[in-house]
């Protein structure tokens, strides 16, 4: 399995669950090498694989250069396009250079990865492609007019690569998160997150670990009749 953005929040308790459930993972991260190394060695002090690789998957370039290195350790039966990018602001600020940057990362990275392993992926017969999208992709935010836009492009692209794939055993699925308890949301002034929690019927947040578990069950024999779909676990 490859998990992009695997070093903190979704992406280290995907790669996590992952890990726990059998696949040798690596830990795809932009610089964030220190957090890639310690979580490689939690997984392996576990009795799991895990390797670190750095790519910014928003790169072409960068995402083949990656490829060469994963490919050539054994092929890929997994691949969770986790990595994403905040730049908010009203759209009436909202300048190109921010909604470029959010739309490579979030967006234009499924292309630039899945174009390397979705044909080896069919022609195995097996494969599962799992892209994380957002709530705020299926329902839009204020100040979020690129990240939305991204996020529900996630899931077109899904629901499109899916019917591709779906003759050939390669299932490719969306979750789509609500708020979840993350180093980066945890650290919103405690009026404005107090504010969201308010806003979620179950009234709490999402812990990472149940984002993991279900990436876990889409990567698994179990799923092997569910594509095209988009899991919105965001608490009702």
């Amino acid at each position: 399995a490859l998990v992009t953005g695997a070093t903190q929040g979704i992406g280290r308790a995907i790669a996590l669950a992952l890990a726990e459930a059998g696949a040798n993972v690596w830990i795809n991260h932009l610089n964030q090498a220190e957090a890639a190394t310690a979580l490689v060695a939690r997984i392996v002090a576990s009795g799991g694989q895990a390797r670190a690789v750095q790519a910014d998957v928003g790169s072409p370039a960068q995402v083949a250069d990656m490829f060469g290195w994963v490919l050539a350790e054994g092929e890929l039966d997994i691949l969770v396009n986790n990595a994403g990018i905040t730049r908010d602001r009203l759209f009436a600020k909202l300048d190109v250079a921010q909604w470029d940057a959010v739309i490579a990362t979030n967006l234009s990275s499924l292309f630039n990865m899945c174009k390397q392993v979705s044909n080896k992926m069919a022609s195995r017969g097996w494969g599962r492609i799992i892209n994380i999208s957002s709530v705020n992709g299926v329902k839009g935010q204020a100040g979020q007019t690129n990240y939305s836009a991204a996020k529900a492009g996630v899931i077109g692209f899904t629901k499109a690569l899916a019917a591709e794939l779906a003759a050939k055993g390669v299932t490719v699925n969306a979750i789509a998160p609500g708020y979840v308890a993350t180093k980066m949301v945890m650290a919103i002034k405690p009026e404005i997150l107090q504010s969201i929690i308010d806003t979620v019927p179950m009234k709490r947040l999402a812990k990472p670990e149940e984002i993991g578990g279900a990436c876990a069950y889409l990567a698994s024999d179990l799923a092997a009749f569910m594509t095209g779909a988009t899991m919105n676990i965001n608490g009702g």
